[in-house]
């Protein structure tokens, strides 16, 4: 402490910046690592932090003074393991190139993109030393080398530079000087502003296996399968922080996993593309291969030899995956679920269609489906009466056990047992009568529609060999007609929710010569199917009209995750509505004057009873007018119960997202995009967390406008 003090006494320095910077001098403090790893991104290297969860559980494990072991620490959430004495970062369930590990302290800024770049940790050591001694001696000025002879000078604690040397050393010993551009030098990892996240929850609820389409390219950018899946799993950890709040402070939930299931590179392999190469026309060389290596996996699919090796690796892959994070996480004992991105997801379909469930199985499951759908009624009837808003009643509904089913039973003698005031009971007895009335219309148009394709069913089914009579009625076919000749391997799970994403199974199954899917048939060992798709993807098709073929409805609409409809959307509708409106008048208004003209003349005595007379004919025939217009908002307000089968469960299967504002300016043009826009969409991810946490009894805060 002498020497500072004697410093002091001397006269200060011109700058009172300097002169402030020996009492700070004297308060030296380490400097505190943060663990970085090197990853090669557009043919650069670049170095990204660990979490602050996994840097500190690597600082950890570094001065546990079991440096001469191999240390391994999981990070990533346990997708990467960290081999500490080898500085290795290697991934766990994929191939990757492993990565280097670095722990730390100093950096200087790169030359091309301005990132700050982390020198080595020998050199970081010395830096830290000439740092230490520079502050407790308050002696500045001090230039140091670096193994790539590069100039260091640290002028005082908030100005160190770094210089590249001009010219490397030759024969006659040159050395380097201080000229060329310098480089800013930074100590310790909070004055770089690099964004470190804080880590991902330890605690893993449910598992899901995602499977890629065609090609090894997953998104517009040219990435993989491994790349997207980590963008869809960062942007679930988002939305659980904004829409499952209180269940993370109330530490119910933790987190869903998603691991890539890629079987592309397995298909590859096998040396079809050097046969495809001897056969490729030499022109327009860049497109023939973009065909070979994408377009012609659907054809690969389609051919009984690469449809096996395909179905195979998905299938060993899934399981060889599954039996790994059971090693790695002895602990969970959460569900399993599936999802496919486009061709992924007709290979998952017809998988899960030839999977063998136990009969005893098949019973527990009927049990617990009948359980859960009790339990989805009691929640149906809950949005009921927030929508009535009658939510204080809830309790005395649900300490019924009052599903939907039971409350469109209820009379008012019922209501009135429960103690349920009069007017509340009358907005319930009105909400069911007229939800009745509309019921009973849209049964009378089906019914009428499907006698007259009933003749046809039959002769179908009569000239249909592959027809069963294992329950199924004998009008629809099966949904197995037509695959591809392949046995097909079982996995070593029950999925809970298939979720298809830019999904074409219903155009293959048509394809395939399935004209109708019995509203009975419901996958083997998998309970809930969702087929999600964007309105412009080019390659997504619908499922429902394949079950209802003789009603006619809209999918269901994805609710925008910010809890509303997009802008444009809402002022679409609104134009839409004051546009019927607008002619709804103008019709009444020629009406009326159209039969003024032409109404005989009456005598004056009778001219009020006329005028009364034409007001009332005006108000029936205005009617007729406005109620099929009206009526669109009350059927899309049914839309999400009306009967579509058990492949949901019972519940709606087909679910369109919301364009954005600028794709609807054209179609074609985000048409690709739009095939390759569910790995970063909110509204997507969204569905998936509320449906896998609902089969937990878990739900988002805040319901979300018009979701089922």
């Amino acid at each position: 402490m002498s020497a500072p003090q004697q410093q002091q006494a001397q006269p200060p320095p011109p700058a009172a910046a300097e002169a402030a910077e020996p009492d700070a001098a004297s308060r030296y403090e380490a400097v505190v690592p943060h663990w970085f790893y090197c990853k090669v991104m557009d043919s650069r290297e670049r170095w990204i932090p660990f979490s602050m969860q996994d840097s500190e559980r690597l600082e950890a494990a570094h001065g546990s003074g079991r440096g001469k072991e191999d240390l391994v620490v999981p990070t990533s959430g346990g997708r990467y393991d960290v081999h500490l004495k080898k500085r290795q970062r290697v991934a766990v369930y994929w191939e990757e190139e492993v990565s280097e590990v670095r722990r730390c302290t100093w950096f200087y800024k790169g030359d091309k993109d301005n990132k700050y770049i982390p020198y080595s940790e020998t050199f970081s050591e010395e830096l830290e030393e000439a740092y230490m001694i520079a502050v407790t001696l308050d002696e500045w000025k001090k230039k140091l080398e670096s193994p790539s002879r590069e100039i260091i000078i640290l002028h005082n604690p908030k100005l160190m530079v770094h210089y590249h040397p001009v010219a490397t050393s030759d024969d006659w010993g040159s050395t380097p000087t201080e000229q060329g551009r310098p480089r800013t030098v930074k100590r310790g990892v909070e004055n770089i502003a690099a964004e470190i996240p804080n880590g991902e929850p330890l605690q893993i609820d449910h598992l899901v296996f995602v499977v890629h389409g065609i090609g090894p390219a997953c998104d517009i950018r040219f990435r993989s399968i491994v790349q997207c899946v980590n963008d869809f799993r960062n942007v679930s950890l988002s939305m659980l922080q904004a829409h499952f709040k209180r269940a993370q402070e109330q530490q119910q939930i933790g987190r869903v996993e998603f691991l890539p299931v890629n079987w592309h590179s397995s298909l590859h392999s096998t040396g079809v593309d050097v046969d495809l190469e001897r056969i490729t026309l030499p022109s327009i060389n860049r497109l023939r291969h973009f065909i070979n290596d994408t377009i012609l996996d659907v054809f690969f699919y389609n051919s009984s030899t690469y449809c096996q090796t395909i179905v195979d690796t998905v299938a060993s892959e899934m399981n060889r995956l599954y039996q790994l994070f059971l090693q790695r996480n002895p602990l969970f004992k959460g569900g399993v679920s599936i999802a496919g991105h486009s061709l992924g997801s007709l290979i998952l379909f017809d998988l899960l269609t030839n999977q063998k469930a136990a009969p005893e199985e098949d019973e527990h499951s009927r049990e617990g489906s009948r359980t859960t759908s009790s339990n989805r009624g009691i929640e149906e009837v809950k949005e009921i009466l927030k929508k009535l808003e009658l939510s204080e009643y809830c309790d005395v509904f649900e300490k019924e056990k009052m599903d939907r089913q039971a409350l469109f039973l209820c009379t008012e003698e019922n209501l009135k047992e429960m103690g349920i005031p009069l007017g509340p009971r009358m907005k319930i007895l009105h909400y069911i009568s007229s939800k009745t009335e509309m019921q009973d219309q849209s049964t009378a148009a089906a019914a009428g529609h499907s006698r007259e394709r009933e003749a046809a069913s039959q002769s179908l089914s009569q000239h249909n060999p592959d027809s069963t009579d294992d329950g199924r009625n004998c009008q629809y076919r099966d949904v197995g007609l037509g695959q591809v000749s392949a046995n097909y391997p079982q996995l070593n799970y029950k999925p809970t929710i298939f979720f298809a994403f830019g999904s074409p199974i219903g155009m293959f199954l048509t394809v395939r010569g399935v004209k109708r899917i019995d509203p009975n048939y419901s996958l083997p060992t998998c309970k809930g199917f969702f087929n999600i798709f964007h309105p412009f993807d080019p390659v997504a098709y619908r499922i429902e009209p394949m079950i209802v073929p003789d009603l006619e409805f809209e999918p269901m609409l994805l609710p925008h995750h910010k809890g509303r409809k997009r802008m444009h959307l809402e002022l679409k509708e609104g134009l839409t509505r004051m546009s019927v409106d607008l002619k709804n008048n103008l019709l009444g208004s020629l009406r009326v004057a159209w039969q003024s003209f032409t109404r005989a003349p009456l005598p004056a005595v009778e001219a009020a009873s006329t005028d009364a007379e034409a007001e009332a004919e005006t108000g029936v025939e205005k009617q007729p007018d406005t109620k099929p217009d009206e009526t669109p908002t009350a059927v899309k307000e049914e839309a999400s119960h009306i009967n579509v089968g058990r492949l949901n469960g019972g519940n709606r299967i087909d679910y369109v997202l919301q364009e954005k504002p600028i794709e609807s300016f054209n179609e074609y043009l985000f048409a690709l995009q739009g095939h390759l826009c569910y790995w970063e969409s909110e509204d997507t991810v969204l569905l998936v967390l509320k449906e896998i946490y609902q089969t937990q009894g878990i739900t988002l805060d805040q319901p979300l406008p018009g979701s089922q």
